[in-house]
């Protein structure tokens, strides 16, 4: 096993809560309507083009991308358009989305292979790749959903030495990858070598966190029976520390390479993605299988039932809820994602979408809030922000609205983790402001480079 490595600057450890780290993938049974969000990426969201009445099958295209940064969505079921309307999503704002009744029988558009058989061979060229997996609507599924087919599209004068798969799972609780991982070895690794294929590089290295022994002893084990199908692909250890799986930190950790302030990871010669991302691209360039479904985590300390489940997206969390045993009678939060990046939400009925990697119950004695007290100059902030960033400046910066200073202190830079929120002696509340000034900031950035 090669040696443990990690990133040099800033990082903590919180508390794992890997509950449902044993559980296997269940299938989850499709509601009787599902409500198909159109905005499903870090960019604009699609455009429909079904209508009430339409009959639509699984796979079948209902909303087209809108913009370069941008992604398809798909009916993730076989059943008739009820009504093109809104719904409130995790961020508790109404956006559009497709509603639609489930028919009782499946079928899926012409040209999905329906087979559990591994498929070994890699038909088509970089261009095609990466143009079936923007025909497939593959986001990153890590949480940040930003369409991978741009991702791939490596700018001229540039060259992707590796392809980088962030399998650290750092994000406490969750456990969704992690069981990928574990129950579609083969295919995962299969993913690899097509985006290895994409972008024209014999470096394929998955970075994963040594609390996941068992996945990386069966993905050393896979690798070496099967030296020839999987090679240039190599498995590293890493510390387990958070954020192991940020897409700097984990370039840093692994080739010793620093993603340069205001600069793409294309700059170090890295491509990141992440692992359900990765066996979505495997079923769409070898299954010609759109993303309509993802593993979701549900978990918290007093869920009767944590889980792992496979479910198709518009599937309304609630549901996931009831399946994990029901709402607890002491949670006081309820998260989409982890806890450390997810965000909180205000309904249990929102429809489970492509960046759904989790939904956590928080009970009253970790979800109580804790006094607020004053800023006491301590630095702890700072000594863990992986970015080398002064949290409790920018804090203080935001607060003020003086934008031109959050920008000369690389406000743009924080990877938004957490981190110093989790180590503040005094409670305060970092993130919420800074991620006030950095959305700010950003859009004066983007204003002053359109003149």
């Amino acid at each position: 096993m090669n040696p443990l490595k990690t990133f040099p600057k800033g990082g903590v450890h919180p508390e794992e809560n890997k509950l449902s780290a044993d559980q296997p993938i269940q299938d989850f049974p499709l509601p009787k309507q599902i409500i198909v969000p159109l905005g499903q990426c870090l960019g604009a969201p699609a455009d429909p083009i079904v209508q009430k009445g339409d009959h639509v099958l699984t796979g079948q295209m209902i909303g087209t991308a809108k913009g370069f940064v941008s992604a398809n969505v798909h009916s993730p079921a076989t059943g008739t358009v009820a009504k093109v309307d809104v719904v409130m999503d995790h961020t508790g704002y109404y956006k559009p989305a497709v509603f639609i009744n489930v028919d009782e029988e499946e079928q899926w558009v012409d040209g999905v292979i329906q087979t559990d058989e591994l498929l070994t061979e890699i038909k088509l060229d970089s261009n095609e790749i990466i143009n079936k997996i923007k025909e497939c609507g593959i986001v990153g599924m890590g949480g940040a959903t930003f369409p991978t087919h741009v991702k791939l599209m490596i700018p001229e004068g540039k060259k992707a030495e590796y392809i980088i798969i962030n399998a650290a799972e750092c994000e406490p609780y969750l456990t969704c990858d992690n069981r990928l991982l574990l129950e579609k070895t083969k295919e995962f690794l299969m993913g690899v070598k097509i985006l290895m294929k994409a972008v024209n590089t014999d470096k394929g290295v998955i970075g994963i966190e040594r609390n996941k022994m068992s996945a990386i002893e069966l993905l050393d084990k896979t690798i070496a029976e099967n030296r020839d199908l999987f090679a240039g692909i190599q498995v590293q250890p890493l510390k387990t520390k958070y954020p192991q799986g940020g897409e700097k930190q984990i370039i840093k950790a692994i080739t010793g390479r620093e993603v340069p302030s205001g600069k793409l990871p294309i700059e170090t010669g890295c491509v990141v993605v992440n692992v359900a991302s990765t066996y979505a691209i495997y079923e769409a360039v070898q299954k010609n299988k759109p993303l309509v479904e993802r593993i979701v985590t549900v978990t918290g300390k007093s869920v009767k039932h944590p889980g792992n489940y496979r479910v198709r997206f518009g599937t309304p969390a609630n549901l996931l809820i009831d399946a994990a045993g029901g709402l607890p009678d002491d949670t006081a939060n309820i998260i989409n994602g982890g806890p450390m990046m997810g965000k909180s939400v205000s309904v249990t009925d929102f429809p489970v979408i492509k960046g759904t990697s989790g939904i956590l119950l928080m009970n009253v004695k970790d979800a109580q809030p804790r006094k607020v007290g004053n800023c006491i100059r301590c630095g702890r902030c700072a000594i863990a922000c992986p970015m080398g960033l002064q949290p409790f400046l920018i804090n203080k910066l935001a607060k003020l609205d003086m934008f031109d200073e959050t920008e000369k202190n690389h406000i743009m830079d924080c990877i938004e983790c957490g981190s110093c929120e989790f180590t503040c002696p005094a409670n305060i509340p970092l993130l919420d402001y800074i991620r006030y000034g950095k959305a700010k900031t950003g859009a004066i950035i983007r204003a002053r480079n359109q003149k």
